[in-house]
């Protein structure tokens, strides 16, 4: 096991990382931001030091810092949590090369599936369904075209290093594919420094279903069930679910199926995602990208399954297998997870930082508050807006379902506008009541409300 583990990252995730150090008898180390001074993360670990000025591109995103502060603090391992170089494979590689474990796969495995074009092709070589679409990045405009008509609309441009929602755009015809490949490569450009795209056809009122999935070094890989993400805007999900009210057990096993084919094939080592589309009829599914990091929705995953993902993930860098109670670990009940932002939800969603007069969290049982934030803190504005996940568990997902309405009652924030007005909505409404929503179920309601 590890003496010391620096958490490259901020925010809830590297507390939670932070803890789980904690618990397993390892010492932490933050970096932090000069606008994270005052962040949980930074008091709670056994030490800290500053990278930086407050934009990321100043200090999170800054490789020769991160290691310095590994360096000063003599940290044997980084934990990069997600976002920021959690899927960047160079970053993995200066991490060997200075004789830092990285917490993730492999420098190469990064590299494979974190280009979405590859990723398909991989999958697809694996025996994983993926939707039809162009072979290989297009050269431009009028490949696209081509490819988009012989395909046919609608299709869904994706550049190929985008990520959260970045870079995507669909073409609903021949008419508008010119300015939306334009708007897909320019947003991955600003983003991720390549504008490369390619097409796959786009599947109507699809449901966003991924496959929690772990690998070691001793052979064992398995799925750890599935996560509903369709209540998404723009791309960002906004509440998630474990299990799925959608799919049957029969196309549960098949997708469980696939995801372990496919990481047993690349030797996968570490905790990762696999994203799927499932068309309207629940019967087909389409392999989308694979996240090879922790996700921001792991929680639902932990309390459905019984296990503490950042520990597994520490436990397999460092050479241990997985849990015993991981690998027989089978479902029990329902977790729904609410990612609270600060944001004002009346007003196109705009970022609400600023300081926190309040902060009450709800409790009581089954009711988990993963947060860096506290009364009197002040919320940035370089970051993400997420600042806690709301996460709620139950015997059925008629009783979560209730449990989270109250748990979204009881949550007190005042200072800043927050998504919680809108996701008790969202909770209320008879369509995510009976699970009958997909991934473009928030965008209609927006229009709809719009409208009155």
């Amino acid at each position: 096991m590890f003496e010391r583990v620096l958490v490259a990252n901020r925010g809830e995730i590297a507390l939670r990382i932070i803890r789980a150090c904690r618990e397993l008898g390892v010492k932490s180390v933050a970096v932090y931001s000069e606008a994270d001074i005052d962040s949980m993360h930074v008091q709670l670990a056994d030490e800290a030091v500053c990278i930086g000025s407050g934009p990321s591109s100043e200090s999170y995103l800054k490789p020769d810092r991160i290691i310095a502060a590994a360096e000063i603090t003599e940290a044997d391992a980084i934990h990069p949590g997600y976002g920021f170089l959690s899927e960047n494979a160079r970053f993995a590689e200066i991490c060997e090369s200075c004789n830092i474990k990285f917490i993730g796969p492999s420098a190469e495995v990064i590299r494979t599936m974190g280009d979405k074009n590859t990723a398909r092709a991989t999958a697809a070589a694996n025996g994983v369904p993926a939707t039809p679409g162009s072979d290989g990045i297009l050269s431009g405009v009028e490949e696209g075209k081509k490819v988009a008509a012989e395909v046919g609309y609608p299709v869904m441009i994706k550049a190929t290093a985008g990520g959260g929602g970045r870079g995507m755009r669909p073409a609903l015809n021949e008419e508008e594919f010119e300015s939306q490949y334009n708007a897909a490569s320019q947003e991955a450009i600003a983003c991720f420094g390549n504008g490369d795209c390619y097409i796959e056809k786009f599947v109507l009122n699809p449901h966003h279903i991924e496959f929690q999935v772990l690998g070691d070094s001793h052979g064992n890989y398995i799925n750890l069930g599935e996560r509903d993400c369709s209540m998404q805007r723009r791309n960002q999900k906004i509440i998630e679910e474990c299990p799925s009210p959608l799919i049957s057990e029969e196309l549960r096993k098949r997708m469980g199926e696939a995801s372990v084919s496919l990481i047993s094939a690349i030797d996968y080592q570490n905790a990762g995602t696999i994203e799927y589309l499932v068309d309207e009829n629940a019967t087909d599914f389409y392999f989308m990208e694979m996240n090879t990091r922790i996700q921001v929705e792991h929680p639902v995953t932990e309390e459905v399954m019984g296990c503490e993902l950042i520990k597994e993930q520490i436990r397999i860098a460092s050479g241990m297998p997985m849990s015993e109670h991981v690998l027989e670990a089978s479902p029990r009940g329902h977790s729904i997870e609410c990612r609270i932002n600060a944001e004002d939800p009346y007003n196109n969603f705009t970022p609400s930082p600023g300081t926190i007069d309040l902060w009450y969290a709800p409790g009581g049982k089954g009711v988990r508050v993963d947060t860096h934030v506290y009364s009197g803190y002040t919320v940035p504005p370089y970051y993400d807006s997420m600042i806690a996940k709301l996460i709620v568990t139950a015997s059925s997902r008629e009783v979560a379902i209730a449990r989270m309405k109250r748990a979204l009652s009881e949550f007190r924030i005042t200072g800043i506008k927050t998504t919680i007005p809108f996701q008790q909505e969202i909770i209320d409404h008879p369509d995510f009541i009976n699970g009958t929503y997909d991934i473009a179920w928030v965008g209609k309601f927006l229009e709809e409300k719009a409208a009155e």
